[in-house]
Order: C-alpha cells, then structure tokens, then sequence
C-alpha cells in the first residue's frame, strides 16, 4: 500500500487544490506565532513539511536572510506550484519547493538546522515514521516546531463538522496505520508520545487562542461539497447545516468571529 495514500489523492487533486488558498487566511494568521516561536537566524538552512501554498516558507526565507536558504516539502503537485510562482512573483530566491512525502522521501539541501510546519503535519498516515525521517534530516543541535489544532470541539469556525453527518464515515485505518486529517495531532500527550518516540528530546508545548474576525468566508458550495461526498439529495440540508454552524459566529452582519484554538509544539535534536 502506498503510503499516505488517500492525502496524496486528496491534495493532488486539482480542484482541491484550487479552493484551498481561500482557507490559507486562516492558517496565515499563525505565521507570526510560528516565526517567534522558531526565532529564525541569519544563515539558518530550514525545511518547512508541508509547505503548501509556500507563504509559511517564504515568510522563513525572508527571515533568515540571503545566506540563509529554506526548502518547502509537500506532497500535493499544484500547490508546489502556487508556491514556485508566490516566491517568484516575490522576488525570494533563497526558497525552493520539492515534490515529496516526508514521511518516506528524502529531501535534497540538507542537513537542516530547522524542521518548521504550519498545519502540515496532520496528515500522515504513520506519524512515528514521518518524524522520525524528519529528524533525519536535521543535523545536532537542531530544532523543530510546528504549529496544529487543538481539539475540533474547541473550532467551530471547522465547517467540515456541520457536514459530517452527510458524508461517509472514513474506513477505519490499516493494521499499522493512524487516522489523519487537521485534528488528528489534536491531543497534547499523545502528540509529545509521537516526537519522543521519534528521537526528538525536549519536547514543549504552548497553547494558543486567537479569534480571527472574517468579512468573508470559505464558500461551501455545491461543488465543494459534492467533492467532500455529500449527495445530490442530501445538497441542500448540507448547505443549511454548514449555515446554522456559521450564523453562531456572526457577530454582526457581514462579520464573522472565528476562534482559533492551537497549539505549537517545539523539541530538539541530541
């Protein structure tokens, strides 16, 4: 079985991939809580898991300077080359983005002195492994931090929950294999199992809340949630659940207030 399989389906597929930048908003917000946390330097070489649209990583590249270099490792094809065109549209030559799974590939430009994710790391279907190949390619000394959601309970802004009784249920994981998704790192211990069982020492966590106000929202369309699995006939009370979900967090209209509940984790490498 390939791994990852069904990201790898999920994020290569071109219409997915096309919606996702008006989520990007949302993650967006984190830059500046990720950045203090790693307190880039001048001259660090940096790799960014999961990279995306590549903001996460161009915010990086410009911190750590012309002697500095960062690489973007993602699984999806079309967001690798959003983010070609962001960094080349911004002038940012010291960043460059690679196709690959890291939970298995390996990565060309390292080693690296900084492991760093923005939302990206959710998704493997072997999390041990994937971070234990990320620490792999780190040299000693180095650091990791990365930013994921706390409980889905504690994100309602989350629009995927108002559908989830009209969509089916995901097949229980493989022998060997872990649920993915945006909260599946979403507790704290079992998280700081996984990077302690991968190599990583001296894991800390810090939890952080931001309420994010919107004037406009991700769209749930038809389209999007046919491609999610909703069926024709179940359309419309799909629509209208994901519209109670969100007029919970109007706060006045045309304004939307979406709490954003985090967590960054950050360990080191002996």
């Amino acid at each position: 079985m390939e791994t990852n399989e069904a990201e790898r389906r999920r994020w290569n597929d071109e219409y997915f991939a096309s919606v996702w930048p008006a989520n990007e908003r949302i993650t967006d917000a984190v830059t500046p809580l990720l950045l203090d946390a790693l307190a880039l330097r001048d001259g660090e070489r940096v790799l960014d898991v999961g990279c995306g649209g590549g903001g996460s990583s161009i915010a990086a590249a410009r911190a750590v300077g012309d002697g500095g270099a960062v690489v973007g490792a993602d699984v999806s094809e079309p967001l690798t080359r959003l983010a070609r065109d962001r960094a080349a549209a911004g002038g940012v030559e010291n960043v460059e983005f690679q196709v690959v799974d890291m939970q298995t590939d390996q990565v060309a430009g390292g080693p690296f002195g900084v492991a760093m994710s923005q939302f990206g790391v959710m998704f493997f279907d072997e999390p041990v492994t994937a971070f234990a190949n990320i620490r792999a390619h780190l040299q000693p000394g180095a650091r990791l931090a990365f930013a994921c959601w706390q409980p889905v309970e504690d994100n309602p802004w989350f629009l995927g929950s108002a559908v989830a009784a009209f969509v089916p249920r995901p097949p229980k994981p493989a022998p060997g294999k872990s649920p993915t998704g945006p909260f599946a790192l979403a507790d704290p211990e079992r998280t700081a199992s996984i990077l302690e069982q991968a190599g990583f020492v001296e894991v800390v966590r810090a939890a952080h809340a931001l309420d994010m106000d919107v004037t406009e929202v991700t769209v749930f369309d038809d389209e999007r949630l046919a491609f999610m699995g909703v069926p024709d006939d179940e359309l419309a009370a799909a629509r209208a659940a994901v519209d109670a979900q969100m007029q919970r967090l109007q706060v006045e209209p045309g304004l939307w207030r979406f709490p954003l509940r985090l967590q960054i984790f950050e360990a080191g490498v002996r």
